[in-house]
């Protein structure tokens, strides 16, 4: 048995409907940053459900079509690098909270936030949970959407842009995707406002 899945809550506020929130992709060198809103039933269960970045990929799909499947409502969003860019990265995340949230089938009646930053949504009240996507099993299913849902739409963009191994490091910053950049420049995908190598290439340089 999942050792964490017996820490997973069900619910903050009994009583109240609530919608977990978490983002994926915020430490990324490329791609947009993506987060989820998900509203579960009050009895939902499932043995793998766990914070995204402790469950395996093929477990993390399992994951996602029983979440999609059992949800009362769920939707994900995204914000894309040029607006990363503009705003920083964690105003970009929580725009993307915000538009999954808004796309709700179901409208909520609080708000289960993973992390300690967050712009109140208006006329639903919210609360921060460090490491809520370890405590939460709305939270936790949120990490999982906004996490495959990301993996797929880089395993998309990889097609085009196969040298940075999109495929494998989703545009995480490992020393093969650095290198990659390093050979080949930037690329309209980058997040051109973040530390992609020791000297920042810019466009204007390919």
């Amino acid at each position: 048995m999942n050792k964490y899945r017996l820490l997973l809550k069900n619910y903050l506020h009994q009583q109240l409907t609530e919608a977990g929130c978490d983002e994926a992709g915020r430490g990324c060198l490329a791609g947009p940053v993506f987060a989820a809103a998900v509203i579960l039933p009050p009895d939902f269960y499932h043995p793998l459900l766990n914070d995204s970045k402790k469950v395996t990929e093929v477990n993390r799909n399992e994951l996602r079509i029983y979440i999609e499947e059992q949800a009362l409502a769920y939707a994900v969003a995204r914000v894309n690098e040029e607006e990363i860019d503009r705003i920083n990265i964690l105003q970009a995340s929580i725009k993307a909270m915000h538009l999954a949230i808004d796309q709700l089938k179901i409208t909520p009646s609080f708000l289960l936030i993973d992390g300690n930053r967050f712009v109140a949504y208006p006329k639903i009240k919210h609360q921060c949970i460090i490491k809520g996507d370890e405590l939460y099993a709305s939270v936790a299913a949120a990490s999982i959407l906004a996490k495959t849902w990301r993996d797929e739409y880089m395993l998309n963009l990889h097609t085009n842009f196969p040298y940075y191994d999109w495929n494998t490091n989703k545009g995480y910053g490992t020393l093969a995707h650095r290198r990659a950049i390093e050979k080949h420049g930037l690329c309209i995908h980058h997040r051109k406002s973040f530390q992609c190598l020791p000297v920042q290439l810019s466009l204007s340089n390919l």
